[in-house]
C-alpha cells in the first residue's frame, strides 16, 4: 500500500474516533441529565460549551498545524482530547461538565483543519475531494457506531465508563500517528521505496496564485462567503451531534432499544453520502470544472434536505421521521466533501488555516442550534419546533452555495 494511502488510512480511523468521542455525550444525553438534574435549557449549554471552543479555537489550531507541522501538532491535539473525554465520566455537576466539555472542544477542534493540511500535502487537486469524502464518511461511521458502544456500556457499568473506554482509543491514535507519520512524500526517504512524490502537485508546490495568501484571504469575498454558508449548513448538521438521540427519545418516543438504531442510521446514511460526494465532485470537477463540480453539487444537495427537514417535523409519527431525518443527513452530507475541498482550492498551501476559518463559521452557527433548540424545546414543550428553523437555515446554505465560485477563488483573486 501506498504511504499516502495508510496516512489516509489513519486520517480515517481518526475520523471515526473523533465522532465517537463527540457524539457520546449525546447519546448518553438522558441519562447524564436525570443523573446530574439537568433541564433541556441546562443541557443546551452543556452541548454549547463544547461547540463554543471548538469553534473559537479552529483558525488557531489550523495555524499551528501548517506553522508547525502536523506530526506533533495532531498528535498533541488527540492526546488533550482523549484526556477531557475521560475526565467527562469524572464530571459530578454542571459547572464541572461545563469546564470540561469546553477544555475537550479546544482540542478537537484541531482535527479537521488539520487533516485538511495533511490531505493538502499528500493529495493532488483532483484527488482531494474523494479523500475528504473518506475522511468524513469515517467521521459519520464513527457517530453510527456510537449508539452500540455507548448504550450496552451504559447498561452494564453506567455512563462514566463509557467516557472512559473512548478516552483511551485517542491516546493509542496519537502514539502511533507521532511514530508513523512524515509530512510530505519528498520528506520520506528514497531506501523506503516511496513512489507517492511522483506527478505530486501539492499545495506547497503550486505556483498558482491563492486568495489565501498572506493574510490576503481575510479580505476575500470568496472566503467569506464560503464561511457564512458554512454557518447556515452546519446549524443544521450540530442538531443531529447534539439534540438528536435526546429528540428521537423524549421528543418523539423511542425507547432505547429502539434508539440504537433510530440514531445510526441517519449516520449510516451520511457516511454513504459522503463517500458518493466525494466521487462525485472530483468526477463532475474534471469533467465539467470546478464551478459545476464543487457548488451545483452543494447548493443542490443542501435544497432537497431542507424538505426533508421539513417534512420530518411536519409529518407525526416514529417512521416518518425517522425515514426522513435518514434521508436529510446522507443529502446534506452529499456536499461536504466540496465544501472541504474548496478549502484547498481557496487556500492552498494554508488549507489547514481557511478550513479553521470555515469550520469556525460552521460551529457558531452549531452553538446557536444547541441554545435556540434548548430555549424553544423548554419554552414552547414541542420537540418539532425547532426543526422548521433548522429547514430555514439549510435553504439559506444552499442559496449562499449557489454563489461561491472556486475557480475565481483559485485562479483570478490576487490579495496581498
Amino acid at each position: 500500500m501506498k504511504r499516502k494511502n495508510i496516512i489516509l488510512t489513519m486520517l480515517v480511523i481518526l475520523g471515526m474516533v473523533t465522532f465517537l468521542d463527540r457524539i457520546n455525550i449525546s447519546v448518553a444525553g438522558s441519562a447524564i441529565m436525570s443523573d446530574l438534574q439537568l433541564s433541556p435549557s441546562q443541557w443546551g449549554w452543556v452541548q454549547s460549551a463544547f461547540i463554543l471552543s471548538y469553534g473559537l479555537m479552529q483558525i488557531p489550531m489550523g495555524w499551528l498545524g501548517d506553522r508547525y507541522g502536523h506530526r506533533s501538532v495532531l498528535a498533541m491535539i488527540v492526546l488533550w482530547w482523549s484526556l477531557f473525554t475521560a475526565f467527562t465520566g469524572m464530571a459530578g455537576s454542571l459547572m464541572a461538565l461545563l469546564a470540561i466539555r469546553f477544555m475537550f472542544g479546544i482540542g478537537e477542534a484541531g482535527s479537521s483543519p488539520c487533516s485538511t493540511g495533511v490531505i493538502s500535502r499528500w493529495f493532488s487537486k483532483d484527488e482531494v475531494g474523494k479523500a475528504q469524502g473518506y475522511v468524513w464518511a469515517a467521521s459519520r461511521l464513527g457517530g453510527a457506531l456510537t449508539p452500540f458502544v455507548v448504550i450496552p456500556v451504559m447498561a452494564w457499568v453506567g455512563w462514566r465508563a463509557a467516557f472512559y473506554l473512548l478516552g483511551a482509543l485517542g491516546v493509542v491514535w496519537a502514539a502511533v500517528w507521532y511514530w508513523y507519520y512524515r509530512p510530505t512524500p519528498q520528506s520520506i526517504p528514497a531506501r523506503e521505496g516511496s513512489t507517492d512524490s511522483k506527478n505530486m502537485v501539492t499545495a506547497e508546490d503550486s505556483s498558482e496564485p491563492s486568495a489565501a495568501s498572506k493574510k490576503g484571504w481575510v479580505r476575500s469575498p470568496q472566503v467569506w462567503l464560503l464561511c457564512v454558508m458554512y454557518f447556515f449548513y452546519a446549524f443544521g448538521s450540530w442538531f443531529f451531534f447534539s439534540w438528536f438521540p435526546t429528540f428521537m427519545e423524549l421528543g418523539r418516543g423511542f425507547d432505547r432499544s429502539e434508539l440504537t438504531y433510530a440514531v445510526a442510521v441517519p449516520f449510516v446514511m451520511s457516511m454513504i453520502g459522503n463517500i458518493a460526494g466525494g466521487h462525485l465532485t472530483d468526477r463532475l470537477s474534471r469533467r465539467y470544472g470546478l464551478k459545476t463540480g464543487r457548488k451545483a453539487l452543494g447548493s443542490t444537495s443542501l435544497a432537497v434536505s431542507a424538505v426533508c427537514m421539513f417534512l420530518a417535523a411536519f409529518i407525526p409519527g416514529k417512521m416518518a421521521v425517522f425515514v426522513f431525518l435518514s434521508l436529510c443527513f446522507g443529502i446534506f452530507d452529499l456536499m461536504l466533501p466540496s465544501a472541504w475541498a474548496l478549502c484547498i482550492d481557496i487556500g492552498g498551501r494554508r488549507a489547514g488555516t481557511i478550513s479553521g476559518a470555515m469550520n469556525t463559521a460552521g460551529n457558531l452557527g452549531g452553538f446557536c442550534c444547541g441554545i435556540l433548540f434548548g430555549q424553544l424545546v423548554e419554552s414552547s414543550g414541542n420537540y418539532n419546533l425547532p426543526l422548521y428553523m433548522i429547514a430555514a437555515m439549510l435553504l439559506i446554505s444552499a442559496a449562499l452555495f449557489s454563489f461561491i465560485n472556486p475557480e475565481k477563488s483559485a485562479k483570478l483573486e490576487k490579495l496581498n
